[in-house]
């Protein structure tokens, strides 16, 4: 007799509800299909891979155990969401993530009722999941918090403040450390397994309750001693003192891919009295899919790829990839200057500073998801002389800014920045886009601010950086590839403040920052074409402005437009600042600013982000015409109406 199709249960889980219906020896089952699912949504959209492979069983395990969406559950980070958002009522759209229009490729508020709290940076969970604990616990309503973050979160000092105050939330607060890198786990095996078992008991923690209650009745050092003996003995068996130190229960460690031990550690701490608790969970990235478990960064983040092989789509040969081009110009640098070296914050290959780091190990610091004691470890390297890079994305470096102002900025510090992500970012949308960091740096006293139109003008940029010793110094230039000019054998050092004319015209004048200069030169041509004569500027710099350049270009011609890609307050601010303050607004001058919408644009493809955003080639074009076209002189702020 043929062997009867196993029906796959997948199909029949269209939210946790479902999930919980069913026989907990079935959930072995459910959580193979669901990494298959994973898999093969991935394999089609690309995204991060296997961040949610190694979180598959604790996803099944903690939608069977807690009840969501009552009880919140808040993923750390939330690319290891995948798996959640297939349980969660919307695998039917699971090959849209990180398109335009589809989902988004972390947990999002406005998405579903089981994204309680949206995120996409790192180490924020456990802070949120206080809120909704201690909100619970203050209306009176019934429902738990569970916050999962990664073992590499936890090297960010706000999971620590966070866990600091949280033992006013009692048991309404649960925190899963998924341990995916052993980083802090002893082994483990059956003996931990069935410890953690027994420590998550109501019996043993009513027990231990007893046996605390007994010893603070004991004379102060009986009592002392028995509390360090009752620590140091579940901290020698299970890891867990610096977390009872900050006020957590602990359990762990545990295996995060045998359900048969995570289902009823769950079960015992969801029903235990105390509170808060820490679970140890120890996961391994990319599990169960091969090709992920074999490679280095376990399929971290990829491509679309055949699922059978695991071979991922490959770009067409092209120009190098900004961060690449970076990296490259700072070990050049650094080889005529042992004062150079480069810190990063958990990103060395995303910054390029993995060949620095290759090169000169003992100048290269990765601190870790840090980034605020990275500015300051910068600032305190300049301080002693030494001419450090500091290399974040321009998203991440906004988590940093009470440093950069109060660490850098006030005490005239040479640090230099290379903002890498600048502008907007595709597929990983508005949690990474590069938006603001013109206008929160250009804000500042003391500080340079400049933006890269290509990969030659990186590289001029980044030996300025190296040789600027008075003051802070920033670069910033976009994801993806460079525009396939040539690299300069020998770097230029750039005048300070002083930009370039790459076209000449008479009646148009656009003033480009960044790399929106090639749609700049694009809109030249369509306008050349119309009769309208038009000059391309590259102004290099956002701060300080090359003012002599722009007065001259908004005298001589009729229209003028500054392009970037960044928010308002960045250089069309300063732009308008200039012209108000010279009294050039009384010039009649017709000058208009394009930038970034006030908005939090979701993902899609670049190319359709900046068109939507109103800062390509056809967006310059209509805003020329319509400035021509307006009658009344003065000065008009705006973009396409």
């Amino acid at each position: 007799m043929a062997d009867v199709p196993q029906t796959p249960l997948l199909d029949t889980v269209h939210s946790p509800a479902d999930l919980r219906a069913l026989p907990s020896t079935k959930l072995r089952q459910l959580a193979d299909e669901l990494r298959a699912e994973t898999i093969s949504a991935v394999g089609v959209t690309g995204g991060h891979l296997g961040s949610g492979l190694g979180v598959v069983e604790l996803t099944t395990a903690i939608h069977y155990v807690f009840d969501t969406p009552r009880d919140r559950l808040i993923w750390d980070v939330g690319h290891q969401c995948y798996p959640h958002k297939i349980l969660t009522g919307r695998r039917d759209r699971i090959r849209t993530l990180r398109m335009g229009g589809g989902l988004s490729g972390f947990t999002k508020r406005s998405e579903s009722e089981y994204d309680p709290f949206g995120a996409a940076h790192s180490s924020t969970s456990i802070s949120s999941a206080l809120g909704f604990a201690i909100a619970n616990k203050i209306k009176g309503v019934p429902g738990k918090a569970i916050a999962v973050i990664g073992d590499g979160a936890m090297s960010a000092g706000m999971a620590y403040e966070a866990m600091n105050n949280a033992e006013a939330a009692g048991n309404r607060l649960v925190v899963i450390l998924n341990d995916n890198d052993m980083s802090i786990a002893p082994p483990v095996g059956g003996l931990s397994a069935y410890l953690s078992r027994i420590v998550s008991s109501r019996e043993f923690l009513s027990l231990r309750e007893l046996a605390r209650r007994f010893a603070r009745k004991l004379p102060r050092p009986l009592h002392s001693a028995a509390r360090k003996t009752d620590e140091f003995a579940r901290g020698m068996a299970m890891g867990g003192t610096l977390f009872e130190e900050l006020g957590f229960y602990y359990v762990g460690p545990v295996d995060g891919h045998n359900l048969e031990q995570l289902i009823p550690v769950l079960e015992n701490v969801r029903d235990a009295d105390q509170g808060p608790i820490l679970v140890h969970v120890v996961t391994k990235k990319g599990k169960g899919y091969g090709p992920a478990e074999a490679a280095a960064d376990k399929y971290h983040g990829v491509q679309k790829f055949d699922v059978i092989t695991g071979t991922q789509d490959k770009a067409p040969p092209g120009p190098p990839a900004y961060q690449n081009v970076f990296g490259a110009a700072l070990v050049a640098e650094a080889a005529n200057d042992p004062r150079i070296c480069a810190i990063t914050a958990a990103m060395p290959s995303g910054t390029g500073l993995d060949k620095f780091a290759a090169a000169y190990p003992d100048r290269f610091f990765d601190v870790g998801i840090a980034e605020q004691h990275a500015v300051t470890f910068a600032a305190g390297l300049a301080a002693q002389g030494m001419r450090p890079f500091c290399a974040i994305y321009s998203t991440f470096l906004q988590r940093a800014y009470d440093q950069v102002v109060h660490d850098v900025a006030i005490q005239n510090l040479p640090v230099r920045f290379a903002i890498d992500r600048a502008g907007l970012v595709g597929a990983d949308g508005a949690t990474h886009a590069g938006s603001f960091d013109v206008t929160y740096l250009a804000t500042l006293p003391n500080f340079v601010v400049m933006a890269a139109a290509d990969e030659a003008e990186l590289v001029h940029m980044t030996h300025t950086c190296a040789l600027h010793d008075s003051g802070p110094i920033a670069v910033r230039y976009p994801r993806g590839n460079g525009t396939g000019v040539a690299l300069p054998e020998v770097p230029l050092q750039l005048e300070i403040g002083k930009g370039r004319i790459v076209r000449e015209g008479k009646k148009v004048a656009i003033l480009s920052l960044g790399t929106r200069l090639g749609e700049a030169l694009k809109a030249a041509d369509a306008l050349d074409a119309r009769g309208l004569s038009t000059t391309v500027a590259d102004l290099r710099f956002a701060k300080p402005l090359d003012e002599a350049l722009i007065r001259k270009l908004l005298t001589t011609h009729e229209v003028a437009v500054t392009i970037e890609e960044g928010s308002v307050g960045g250089l069309g601010a300063h732009v308008l600042t200039l012209v108000s303050d010279t009294g050039l607004i009384d010039a009649g001058l017709k000058l208009r600013t394009l930038r970034l919408p006030d908005v939090f644009q979701d993902q899609d493809k670049p190319d359709k982000q900046y068109a939507e955003a109103g800062l390509d080639a056809d967006a310059i074009v209509e805003t020329v015409l319509k400035a021509l076209r307006h009658n009344s002189g003065g000065v008009v702020e705006g973009a396409r109406a």
